[in-house]
């Protein structure tokens, strides 16, 4: 399966489904996400239905796969995603470098499972790696199209890491072939919180293998930025995204979409600002070149 998506675009989210068929009908829409676990297979919402008839290309996004746990990969969430790829005729799924849960299954001491609530980064050790890896070709074995997954918003790190973020992402796409989605909101969260250089680890993430993008809103509390999800995005998270549609640019690489995540506060008024900005920006770093499109089928 082969698909492309390109431009701006915004999660879909019930508050704003209306708006989301008002841009598809304008043209100015192609493609978005649903949250996986928010959706069942035979009863998507109408929205949806109405986006798919517009020919908007919908990937579903887990939240909750727990990839970089130490379980093996659920069974029934990799065949719940697997049956929305095929329902949406999605050319991809796509999912975090995270852990979600402390264990697949009960034990004596915890009469449930203990789930986090939050997408955890896993210590990014040689031990660590080589069972998240494991995991990502396990679940890309069952979903039947190709995987993408997220860089999650760290605000603490592991005494025990052995890779920075960039290389432990250079190395899990190089063992998996996996896709990558860039979310350059939770890349300045984790550069920043650890006294670091977003742009300069932005030049060093597997930007060639991105899938496509993601981009949010924040503030700063007490000296820490938090990748809210409710706020406008900060000049700061704008000057990243620059940074990445000018190195496609330069290099000549297609753009991939660039889409608009918001959980809180989800206005028409508040998504069509953000929606601006990017719009904004894509034009200022491309003017004079035709803005490409990403294939989302894995390099050979």
């Amino acid at each position: 399966m082969r698909a492309q998506v390109s431009g701006s675009s915004i999660a879909w989210r019930p508050a704003i489904s209306e708006m989301l068929v008002g841009l598809a009908d304008a043209g100015s829409l192609t493609f978005t996400e649903v949250v996986a676990e928010n959706m069942t297979p035979g009863r998507l919402p109408g929205g949806i239905e109405e986006l798919r008839a517009r020919g908007v290309v919908v990937i579903p996004h887990g939240v909750g796969l727990g990839l970089a746990g130490a379980d093996l990969p659920d069974p029934d969430r990799l065949a719940h995603l697997a049956a929305l790829a095929r329902e949406l005729e999605s050319p991809l799924v796509s999912e975090h470098i995270a852990f979600v849960r402390a264990a697949g299954s009960p034990d004596p001491m915890h009469g449930d499972v203990l789930e986090a609530g939050h997408l955890l980064p896993p210590p990014r050790t040689h031990q660590a790696l080589e069972i998240l890896c494991d995991n990502i070709s396990r679940a890309q074995d069952v979903l039947g199209v190709p995987l993408a997954l997220e860089n999650v918003a760290a605000l603490i790190g592991w005494p025990e890491d052995e890779f920075d973020e960039p290389d432990y992402l250079t190395e899990i796409v190089r063992r998996t072939g996996v896709r990558l989605v860039l979310d350059v909101a939770n890349l300045y969260a984790s550069a920043t919180a650890r006294g670091g250089d977003p742009v300069a680890d932005l030049r060093r993430f597997p930007l060639a293998h991105a899938a496509y993008v993601h981009t949010a809103g924040g503030r700063f509390r007490e000296g820490m930025y938090i990748d809210t999800h409710e706020d406008p995005m900060i000049e700061e998270v704008g000057s990243m995204l620059t940074v990445f549609v000018e190195h496609c640019d330069e290099g000549g690489l297609p753009l991939p979409g660039i889409m608009l995540e918001r959980d809180s506060d989800v206005t028409s008024a508040a998504v069509a600002a953000d929606l601006e900005v990017i719009d904004h920006i894509i034009s200022a770093a491309t003017s004079g070149r035709e803005v490409g499109s990403r294939d989302l089928e894995p390099s050979t």
